[in-house]
């Protein structure tokens, strides 16, 4: 990971963390998927709700300014991970994964028993990349009441569920 180190969230830098999904979401353009790029980053009053609740954290360079970042919620007994992005330039470092072992440690510290997220099925860098960090999909029969509303509160914003999948990490 280089010289990055994860750290809390600050309230200074919610604009930096919108600026760094923006980035991140540029990504998406290049493969076509134009409507997930223009889509407008996490409101900063949803950012400081999740900075002020302890459970926001970013990977900084050796400046501390802000490389990627992680938002979690909790949702059916486990620390759902609303948000992971990093910044183009910090692309391919491990940053991701550091920032979900940074996480996961936090949850089971905490007695949740997993990770769960939704991301894009055939998007490399998304369920692709969650594999190989340990994350499994789930099927219909195991989504939680929380991940299955979730899914359809995305179907309800225009994300095709067929490209859709919830998946689920033990924490340590």
């Amino acid at each position: 990971m280089d010289s990055l180190r994860v750290r809390a969230a600050r309230p200074d830098e919610l604009t930096a963390l919108q600026r760094i999904e923006v980035a991140s979401g540029e990504l998406f353009r290049a493969i076509g998927m134009v409507a997930i790029a223009d889509m407008p980053p996490l409101p900063l009053d949803a950012l400081a709700r999740f900075q002020r609740a302890g459970r926001a954290w970013v990977a900084v360079d050796p400046a501390d300014a802000p490389a990627a970042f992680a938002v979690v919620d909790p949702l059916d007994g486990a620390a759902h991970v609303q948000q992971l992005s990093v910044r183009p330039d910090f692309a391919r470092r491990r940053i991701g994964r550091t920032l979900l072992d940074h996480v996961g440690a936090w949850a089971g510290g905490r007695g949740l028993p997993a990770l769960t997220l939704t991301t894009f099925q055939a998007v490399p860098w998304n369920a692709p990349y969650y594999a190989r960090c340990g994350f499994r999909p789930l099927a219909p029969a195991e989504l939680t009441p929380g991940l299955a509303a979730l899914l359809a509160a995305e179907a309800a914003l225009g994300l095709d569920p067929a490209a859709r999948v919830a998946m689920r990490r033990p924490t340590p």
